[in-house]
């Protein structure tokens, strides 16, 4: 819960910069998203989704910060909101260091009152990292059609480090919808399969690319940009490691 005196009060409507305030700034947080899934518990206002906000809703809540993405959200919402006479904070992440830049302006404008451990640590563990080999992926994260990973991702330079060169990352597209048999053709390495924004699982998924290492990960160790970067390096080598192993068996 709110107390008095936390500082501005902040309606995120972004998973990932909602988990990194709510960690670094407790109490400034007034309102998030139904996909705001992190930290667990979380006691705001629910103000709909990342694509539709209620922008009525946020108004009502008096917020002096909306933090924003401009990926994640929609313009026109934006603008709704803003001539709402809202202050809105939009980020831009593409790479994992602009990612650590705009998390430490979120903070600064959020009002945490220090740099919060986390972020060191998810500093130093992305220095450290240990990449798993010179392979190739696809890294789809829709079916039905079939879309991936292109150019120009965050998720894409996370992979870029740990040596997993995305096959897609020259294309024009960022999320390019490839043709199955297409996607099979290029023969990669390894298949990257987040559980997120399309779950995929073991039964639905590696089926699709049969002979061909499947890695299932955590979508948020791949795509979110806060905490859980700290422990994603390890976490997601692990992983990319132990498929392409037992793809070798």
């Amino acid at each position: 819960m709110r107390t008095a005196g936390a500082g501005p009060r902040v309606v995120s409507l972004v998973p990932s910069l909602t988990e990194a305030v709510a960690v670094s700034a407790p109490g400034v947080l007034v309102g998030a998203t139904e996909w705001c899934t992190h930290p667990a518990g979380l006691d705001v206002a629910r103000i709909g989704g990342t694509k539709n906000p209620d922008v009525a809703a946020i108004t009502a809540l008096g917020p002096d910060l909306v933090l924003a993405n401009e990926e994640e959200n929609r313009a026109p919402d934006l603008a709704a909101l803003r001539a709402a006479g809202l202050d809105v904070l939009v980020t831009e992440i593409r790479t994992l260091d602009q990612g650590l830049r705009e998390l430490e302006r979120v903070l600064a404008a959020c009002g945490a009152p220090r740099r919060p451990r986390w972020l060191t640590e998810a500093e130093a563990a992305w220095e450290a990292v240990t990449p798993v080999g010179r392979v190739t992926a696809v890294v789809p994260i829709w079916r039905r059609p079939w879309m991936v990973l292109g150019s120009d991702t965050f998720a894409g330079d996370l992979l870029a480090r740990l040596g997993v060169r995305n096959v897609y990352e020259d294309h024009p597209e960022r999320y390019p919808r490839i043709p199955l048999d297409e996607l099979r053709a290029t023969a990669p390495d390894l298949l990257v399969l987040p559980d997120e924004p399309y779950r995929f699982t073991a039964n639905d998924g590696p089926e699709a690319f049969p002979g061909t290492a499947a890695a299932l990960v955590d979508g948020r160790l791949l795509t979110w940009y806060g905490p859980s970067l700290a422990e994603a390096p390890q976490a997601l080598a692990w992983e990319l490691t132990r498929a392409l192993r037992a793809a070798r068996r």
